[in-house]
């Protein structure tokens, strides 16, 4: 089984003026610990307008400076909104083409559709029309990375041209691709089109043994690839602070990690947001007893049970739990997922205000004492993960109809310059003359363009 870093960048308020800039220079310090200590993963999301829960808009820019940072971690974006009104599908392939090559062929796409009327709202998105906006954008982007040229598209959603999309990505045809999971239904979506699934519910090992059995089975009855390749992988993700002391593991995580739940919870299901003015962390102090997040409370309940869940509930105080505790409980948590037949898991430590220093010293420790072995057993496990790869891609790639790659519009498909356009059509054969002259004049090292420009 194979490890992540997950990044929101949470920032709960008050904010000092390099709060920011802090919070980002620490996260890359991570994430170069992680890469060194062995961490297979970083994942970091898109998020907009989410204030203190996410601050984390323009993802490719910090996996960018990540890249630069680190040598052999895989550099996951968990996630890509691709419904076209975040992001055209053609800019989306340019960026994650650019940062497969710059990172030397480290890329994972993950794709996602967002549920927040922050975000939805604040691009205009129907919520009803999001799920078919995702499947379109993302058919779209992975076309402009695979075809040369992209033959054009003319959907509900998005009308495009044929244009030949630059660069393309190291890893060819495309990176991995992975979708964000929250519910079984889009685990089992993930796996109609044979993709990987990034299951961002905070689920116990046992209930993910359920999910990698459905994500297997159905892909193999009914997967077809939405792009060219196929990734048959399963992530999951959970809270992480690990200490040799169970009691400080509990009093540095737990709360950030509860932060995290209410502050989902606030712009996903029950808050009022007032942009700019609303404290989500004050409400979360004020408001976490009664809404079941007391850290007190739950470090009672969490103290000394025998074994670790996503989350613990006693005398009616719920919260998420997961990975924290010492280097034993973390490594038997862990070890239950891996017996699940879980393919990642990705820890979640950047959360609320949870401290820099505390969450480089739990990284170290894991390091030092849980996952060597885990390394150990990894090795031995790729060839059988690459095997059932290749078996479902051989399965899935077959399904796959001819029309999802479409022909050019015409064989001898061209566009003409602006100004050629112009002497197309006012039917001059003169026009066309100067024209040409032009291109003689350009070949031959004149600069006739400063004559136009300047």
């Amino acid at each position: 089984m194979k490890f992540g870093v997950f990044y929101e960048h949470q920032l709960p308020r008050p904010w000092e003026p390099d709060s920011e800039q802090r919070l980002i220079q620490h996260a890359l310090e991570q994430i170069e610990l992680a890469d060194s200590l062995g961490i297979d993963y970083v994942w970091e999301v898109e998020h907009h307008f989410l204030e203190e829960y996410s601050h984390s808009s323009a993802p490719e820019v910090f996996l960018a400076a990540a890249s630069q940072r680190t040598k052999r971690i895989r550099l996951g974006h968990g996630i890509v909104q691709t419904p076209p009104p975040f992001n055209h599908p053609a800019r989306v392939a340019e960026r994650i083409s650019m940062l497969d090559l710059v990172s030397n062929g480290r890329v994972d796409f993950g794709t996602g559709e967002s549920s927040s009327e922050a975000e939805l709202g604040g691009f205009l998105i129907d919520p009803a029309l999001k799920r078919e906006m995702w499947e379109e954008g993302l058919r779209v982007a992975l076309r402009c990375m695979t075809e040369a040229p992209f033959t054009g598209h003319a959907g509900p959603h998005v009308t495009m041209p044929p244009r030949n999309v630059v660069p393309k990505p190291v890893q060819r045809p495309h990176p991995p691709v992975w979708v964000a999971c929250s519910r079984r239904d889009t685990i089992l979506l993930a796996a109609q089109k044979g993709i990987g699934a990034l299951a961002f519910a905070f689920v116990d090992p046992e209930e993910a043994q359920q999910w990698v059995a459905d994500y297997h089975r159905t892909m193999a009855a009914e997967g077809v690839p939405i792009g060219d390749a196929v990734n048959s992988e399963l992530a999951c993700v959970t809270t992480f602070m690990c200490h040799e002391d169970e009691a400080t593991a509990i009093a540095r995580g737990l709360a950030g990690a509860n932060f995290f739940g209410y502050s989902l919870a606030h712009y996903y299901v029950f808050g009022r947001h007032q942009p700019g003015v609303t404290d989500v962390w004050a409400e979360y102090e004020q408001r976490r007893t009664e809404q079941g997040f007391d850290p007190e409370a739950v470090a009672a309940a969490a103290v000394n049970q025998d074994r670790l869940g996503a989350k613990v509930v006693e005398d009616g105080a719920a919260g998420l739990r997961g990975a924290v505790g010492t280097p034993d409980q973390v490594r038997e948590y862990l070890r239950r997922y891996e017996d699940a037949g879980v393919d990642q898991v990705i820890f979640t430590a950047q959360a609320g205000k949870n401290r820099h220093e505390d969450i480089m010293e739990s990284l170290e420790l894991f390091g030092r004492e849980v996952l060597p072995e885990f390394m150990e057993r990894e090795e031995r496990a790729v060839k059988d993960r690459t095997r059932r790869n290749d078996e479902m891609t051989n399965t899935l790639m077959a399904r796959k109809p001819e029309t999802d790659h479409p022909p050019l519009p015409a064989p001898d498909y061209s566009f003409p310059a602006m100004v050629r356009a112009m002497a197309d059509r006012s039917g001059s054969d003169d026009f066309h003359v100067w024209l040409d002259s032009f291109a003689d004049q350009s070949a031959g090292g004149d600069n006739p363009m400063r004559d136009l420009i300047g």
